[in-house]
């Protein structure tokens, strides 16, 4: 890609910059008031056959724009990392010649950290975060749109499939609670095509918020009003309205306002991905019945001025890396550890060797995290194909695992799900790489 292709004062190319996601109505519908609004409760007792320890609730963190990996987890130990990347790439930890806020803080030995993402580390001690680099997808593509499409779909030699591979899942699969209205939300104007086909999947970015329209005087008998106007409707109208009534009962009722963070848990206040995360976590710990989570990110297209160590990126990682330490503290080692794995990815990853405008151009490979109780992490788990001329793919980083191998695992270790995975990622038969437990 040519500096022409490029636009945008943030670097981001000009097809990123025209990339959005579909305008979607928001569903319409009203809450119930409540004679007393409930202070926050550790967990608010609706789903009475919810399970909270037979399986994982998921989490998908999405980057959107092509998050450079060789950023994300520096190989600092591949002698021809720091060669290509003289602007951008992280020194070793003992580089003593080099500011620390440009020195990569050391996994084990080959492969570290950004700076940015100090705030993982905890977890990765813990050995609760897993790093899998040189991971992606199959497809060849270096286009956004259809990078994300195929990643999402799950499947690249099918365009006519247009369900996602965490809907299917949920297709798929036994809810936790039959009686949950909600099992998957994607916190977000538009359903993430993620989670596209699944039952009971809702786009909802402010749950918070969700509720009909002002004036708020007329809330209840316009819910009563629609209430009783689609009991006595057909089907297949009549489900999903009642069900999108009583998802907002359950989520007005969960009092997100109110919620407090267990000690630890420092979400900050106006940045969208946190909020996202806090609320997330609220469900989660009410005990909803909620199985699949999808949040976006965006900001990863860095052509120019990616600035890993003091700028644009290095404010993306910290972003992502305290919103996800706050999350961890909040759900994972609470008081109340919930079940929950977390899986954090982007569409592509970028160029091995850096642009001559302080940025790096589309690639192929590129790095995914997993974060949860039952991760098999504290390591960086890779087949390294190298950074040498001949071991690239046309410049680019090589794909040696393909993310399916990653999702397929926590589908059928983690989701309770195996038997679903065909159907879940339908022509593909995974490498088991043991990035999760069983049980």
């Amino acid at each position: 890609m040519t500096t022409a292709d490029r636009a945008g004062h943030d670097g981001a190319c000009a097809e990123y910059a025209r990339l959005s996601r579909r305008a979607f109505l928001r569903a319409s519908g009203a809450a119930a008031l409540v004679a007393a609004v409930p202070v926050w409760l550790p967990r608010v007792a609706f789903a009475r056959s919810y399970d909270p320890a037979s399986r994982d609730v998921i989490v998908q963190v999405y980057l959107r724009g092509g998050a450079d990996g060789l950023t994300l987890a520096p190989p600092f130990g591949d002698p021809r990392y720091a060669p290509i990347r003289p602007t951008l790439a992280f020194a070793r930890p003992d580089d003593t010649q080099r500011p620390l806020a440009q020195r990569a803080i050391d996994l084990d030995g080959f492969f570290g950290l950004a700076r940015g993402l100090e705030a993982l580390v905890p977890a990765y001690l813990n050995g609760h975060l897993l790093v899998v680099h040189a991971a992606g997808s199959a497809d060849q593509t270096r286009s956004h749109f259809d990078a994300q499409r195929v990643m999402e779909v799950g499947r690249p030699d099918d365009p006519l499939l247009v369900s996602g591979w965490l809907g299917r899942h949920l297709a798929t699969a036994s809810p936790l609670d039959a009686q949950a209205p909600l099992r998957g939300i994607s916190l977000t104007d538009g359903l993430v095509r993620t989670l596209a086909g699944g039952p009971r999947a809702l786009p909802i970015p402010d749950p918070a918020g969700y509720a009909l329209a002002p004036p708020r005087a007329t809330e209840q008998r316009r819910r009563e009003g629609l209430r009783a106007l689609f009991e006595a409707g057909p089907e297949p109208l009549r489900t999903p309205a009642l069900s999108t009534l009583r998802t907002l009962d359950t989520l007005r009722a969960i009092g997100f306002a109110g919620y407090r963070p267990a000690p630890g848990a420092a979400y900050a206040n106006g940045d969208p991905l946190h909020a996202s995360l806090r609320a997330t976590a609220a469900l989660i710990k009410a005990g909803v019945g909620v199985e699949a989570a999808a949040i976006d990110m965006g900001g990863w297209d860095t052509h120019s001025l990616q600035a890993p160590f003091d700028g644009r990126m290095f404010g993306a990682m910290r972003s992502l890396a305290t919103g996800l330490a706050a999350f961890y503290a909040d759900v994972v080692l609470s008081a109340q550890p919930q079940r929950v794995i977390v899986v954090v990815m982007s569409e592509f990853g970028r160029r091995a060797a850096e642009n001559g405008d302080g940025g790096s151009d589309h690639g192929r490979g590129g790095a995914l995290m997993l974060l949860g109780h039952q991760v098999a992490g504290g390591r960086v788990l890779s087949a390294w194909p190298g950074l040498q001329p001949e071991q690239l793919d046309q410049g680019d980083l090589r794909v040696t695992i393909d993310y399916r191998d990653v999702l397929a695992e926590v589908v059928s270790r983690r989701l309770g799900n195996s038997g679903g995975v065909p159907a879940v990622f339908p022509g593909f038969t995974p490498t088991v790489r043991n990035v999760v437990r069983a049980g």
